[in-house]
């Protein structure tokens, strides 16, 4: 499975991949807004993607960029459920903060939500963010989603408890936001 815009490619993660999330996931801009510990290994990282790749609920995808060809981040679908037909964005990031804020992230969540609706057709797509990510809450604020609350204690990191916020999009939310868009 591979998505594409003029400047991204969605695709599929490769076993390859994971010696770069592993590199990423040891800088602390990477992880300042996740629940990844400080002492994550690529043992963790593997272990996360060979579970990925063995459960019809988890697909994984690297963000790569057409120019260079190379990963520049990842993107993790968890909970496919397609009795209820929902499914959580887990986790996303744009690891070098020098490509940040430049269109990438948008750009790869709006081709996952076409995924998530057009060919999986989900009826709902969830994301959360910690309390302090800003950046994360504009933006998905930005694309349509909705917030639905705030979990305590929702995720834990390094020992210690942090919030989240929930938020959600709906198909029908989603195909109101398509036809808004200019063509």
């Amino acid at each position: 499975m591979m998505m594409e815009s003029k400047e991204l490619l969605l695709r599929e993660t490769i076993f390859s991949d994971c010696e770069f999330f592993a590199q990423c996931e040891k800088e602390k801009t990477v992880t300042e807004f996740f629940s990844m510990n400080e002492n994550r290994s690529y043992e963790d990282v593997v272990r996360e993607f060979l579970t990925a790749e063995q459960s019809p609920e988890q697909e994984m995808f690297t963000i790569v960029l057409k120019e260079t060809e190379r990963p520049i981040g990842k993107l993790w679908l968890t909970h496919i459920n397609h009795e209820d037909d929902s499914l959580d964005l887990h986790r996303i990031y744009i690891a070098d903060p020098k490509l940040r804020g430049r269109g990438y992230g948008e750009t790869a969540l709006r081709l996952i939500l076409d995924y998530a609706f057009i060919n999986l057709h989900m009826e709902r797509v969830t994301i959360d963010h910690f309390m302090e990510n800003n950046a994360a809450a504009g933006l998905y604020q930005k694309l349509g989603f909705k917030y639905e609350g705030i979990g305590r204690n929702a995720c834990k990191k390094d020992g210690k408890y942090f919030d989240l916020h929930f938020m959600s999009m709906l198909r029908s939310e989603y195909y109101a936001r398509l036809k808004e868009q200019p063509k």
